[in-house]
């Protein structure tokens, strides 16, 4: 059975950084498409940033250029490093997968499994 823990979520000031983790256990393969979604306060689910078997990221408008998505295959470990946070990024933060459900590897992926999310506040 997959499971997927999530950590490093918390409150900040605008312009502050964080940096989330999400530790994978129960799949067989280390380098699944795997990727990070959020939901804010009465919003639909967001995805945000992918990164597939070969390491390509991706990532939605709202976060190019701040976020970045990576993975440690030793530690079966996935990141998401956030900068430059605004207000909006504020939300649960999810990670996903795998597997990954149909084709590609995107922020509009749909994925199997997903973790209990972590809470990310940003404040001015």
């Amino acid at each position: 059975q997959v499971r997927l823990v999530e950590s490093g979520g918390g409150s900040v000031q605008t312009g502050g950084s964080l940096r989330l983790s999400c530790v994978v256990s129960g799949y067989s393969y280390n380098r699944p498409c795997m990727g990070w979604f959020r939901q804010a306060p009465g919003q639909e689910r967001e995805g945000l940033a992918t990164i597939d078997s070969e390491g390509a990221t991706r990532y939605a408008k709202s976060v190019k250029g701040r976020f970045a998505i990576s993975r440690d295959v030793a530690k079966n470990t996935l990141y998401l490093q956030m900068n430059d946070l605004k207000l909006e990024d504020t939300g649960t933060y999810f990670c996903a997968g795998p597997p990954v459900l149909g084709p590609g590897c995107t922020p509009d992926s749909d994925f199997n499994n997903w973790g209990q999310g972590t809470q990310v506040t940003v404040s001015s």
